[in-house]
């Protein structure tokens, strides 16, 4: 009798429930990504100048801010620039305006060498200002003992008169640096 009634029951259950499965297994769900409103470049712009100039924010907030926007697939405005610069003097993280107009530069001269030239001339007046220091003032444009070959590194270790001669294979011969210590 117990076996007859669990058949029963599980009989009436499979039944009420199958076409609850079965209404969710045939109904497709449909999202539509063309709501959202379409941002204009004078929206971008205000929504980034009033991000960064918030009276609360904070050095965390500032560096969120650039690597969101060096992720985008752009250059900013020389206001956005600008305001982010006016943020970074506020909470004196000199070091990260620094660095913020590196990764400008790298990206504006990925895109043509004269864009960094017209962005640094916008945002002159405010660096002035501000006291901040540019990539090329603080000698970051050029890597740091740059010399222009290896042969270079070389005569610098090596004492000229302590060069000797040596037979290549094809009786060519080439100066070789000897260090003699």
């Amino acid at each position: 009798m117990a076996l007859l009634l669990r058949s029963a029951l599980a009989q009436a259950l499979t039944k009420s429930v199958r076409p609850m499965w079965a209404a969710a297994m045939t109904s497709t769900g449909r999202r539509n990504m063309s709501s959202h409103k379409k941002e204009t470049d004078e929206e971008f712009d205000e929504r980034w100048k009033a991000y960064f100039d918030r009276p609360n924010i904070d050095g965390w907030d500032i560096r969120q801010g650039i690597n969101h926007m060096n992720r985008l697939d752009l250059i900013p405005e020389p206001e956005i620039i600008s305001a982010c610069l006016q943020a970074c003097r506020r909470v004196n993280d000199h070091s990260l305006a620094v660095r913020y107009l590196e990764a400008i530069r790298y990206k504006s001269n990925a895109v043509s060498k004269q864009v960094w030239p017209w962005i640094l001339q916008e945002i002159r007046p405010t660096l002035d200002k501000l006291g901040i220091s540019t990539p090329e003032d603080l000698g970051y444009d050029k890597p740091e003992l740059a010399l222009k070959s290896v042969d270079d590194i070389l005569r610098l270790l090596v004492v000229p008169s302590l060069s000797l001669f040596f037979s290549l294979p094809n009786n060519k011969h080439k100066l070789c640096p000897v260090l003699i210590l």
